[in-house]
């Protein structure tokens, strides 16, 4: 089989790093890829916002399978085009894409189905934004409705930091992504992520992880794509578990086929744990980025025959297996990041450094000759497996320390809730 992953980033490395690893698969490509996919698959030079030099780039080389990965791809139907063109595709319909697509239209599943999940009114208008937020008060959370590439969320824990995220939101800050925003109810509890994939009936549980979203250790400073993950996060019990699975996956997939837009991909959800039981957050349509990279260490599982099958609507009697393991994951950033930040900035000591334990996913890397270079945001993503989340995280923040680039920074206290517990 000749396979296809779309994408540049963290999670199209980790994908196509266990793809690569299939007995299904005689040939492997990543359009467009990054500095760390071109040594292990072929990279494809093509923008993936054209979807027709997609579609010609797959049958150029002649795909049999394509694996779409980033959120705003599949928000923007390129699945649909791909299986359009004769191509079987992983990737949610741009319909079913709607659900991370859209926070408004989520929520409004979420009270047609009676799924758990904050308290919210949706505006198109600064002025209403501004008036509602002034009789709720603070905390409160303000979300551009549309994607926003993990930043349009401000948990404002006052009224003017609430006031300065809606004003910015409708001043252009996040685009037509910011059109509109959803103001939510605050939640108190604990954040945690649940993966499943779905082929529309069938549901197949994958795992569990913690995601560190503020860009500075303690949880301070402003939201990013995410800066480091483990897996699996105990926090969520098994009780707790079966909880999800009937309150909010469940009622998800089933009225989504109701609705006439079955979901057939993996679906990601974020979770709050509260005093009251586990409420939605939001989904994601797609695999999570780091979240992806410490799910495909700890994977024992082909999961070419899992994705694949997704694809064809035949998911009923497969499985899945785990490593018994943690895997954590440090991202490496450039200084500036989320916000400014320069590009071309060189990186030494990676290459080498892969072991039975550590893997190192690139994201926004590109190769120059010899020399490996910064180009981006989140650049690396050093990922590690051991006995508990202590053990992981001090073998991958021993591979922070082996690298060198001083244009790059990371947080230090990635997997602190768990390692806290876990010493306790």
């Amino acid at each position: 089989m000749r396979v296809m992953v779309i994408g540049s980033g963290g999670r199209e490395h980790a994908l196509a790093w266990k793809i690569a690893q299939s007995p299904m698969v005689s040939a492997l490509f990543v359009a467009p890829g990054n500095g760390g996919t071109g040594t292990m698959a072929s990279n494809v030079q093509v923008d993936i916002t054209d979807h027709e030099a997609v579609i010609a780039a797959a049958q150029e080389n002649a795909i049999d399978f394509v694996v779409v990965g980033p959120d705003a791809q599949v928000v923007a139907g390129l699945g649909d085009d791909l299986r359009a063109a004769g191509f079987v595709t992983f990737c949610p319909s741009k319909a079913a894409g709607q659900l991370e697509g859209s926070k408004s239209f989520t929520k409004a599943l979420c009270d047609e189905f009676d799924i758990p999940t904050a308290g919210y009114a949706r505006f198109e208008d600064e002025a209403s934004a501004l008036a509602y937020l002034y009789t709720q008060g603070a905390p409160i959370v303000i979300k551009a409705d549309g994607l926003a590439a993990g930043k349009g969320v401000t948990v404002a824990m006052t009224a003017e930091e609430a006031e300065e995220a809606i004003i910015d939101c409708f001043s252009g800050a996040f685009g037509a992504s910011g059109a509109a925003v959803v103001i939510e109810d605050f939640m108190e509890g604990e954040e945690v992520s649940l993966f499943v994939l779905t082929d529309g009936k069938d549901i197949l549980p994958l795992t569990t992880a913690q995601d560190h979203k503020r860009a500075f250790d303690g949880d301070t400073g402003p939201n990013t794509g995410g800066m480091g993950a483990y897996s699996p996060a105990p926090v969520m019990s098994h009780a707790v578990y079966e909880d999800v699975m009937a309150r909010i996956i469940e009622p998800t997939v089933r009225g989504m086929a109701e609705r006439g837009t079955p979901y057939a991909g993996v679906l990601y959800a974020g979770l709050m744990l509260t005093a009251d039981g586990p409420k939605l957050v939001e989904y994601n349509a797609r695999f999570g980025d780091p979240e992806t990279q410490v799910m495909m260490m700890r994977m024992q599982s082909d999961i070419v025959p899992l994705l694949h099958a997704v694809a064809m609507g035949a998911l009923a009697g497969h499985d899945v297996e785990w490593l018994d393991a943690y895997a954590l994951t440090v991202i490496m950033a450039t200084k500036g990041y989320p916000d400014d930040y320069g590009k071309g900035s060189v990186i030494r000591g990676v290459d080498g450094l892969d072991s039975e334990a550590l893997t190192i996913f690139h994201a926004g890397t590109k190769r120059d000759g010899e020399r490996l270079l910064a180009n981006g945001g989140r650049v690396l993503n050093i990922t590690a497996l051991g006995a508990s989340v202590e053990e992981a995280q001090n073998r991958a923040y021993a591979g922070v320390d082996a690298i060198d680039w001083p244009e790059g920074f990371c947080r230090r206290d990635i997997g602190w809730r768990e390692i806290a517990r876990q010493r306790s």
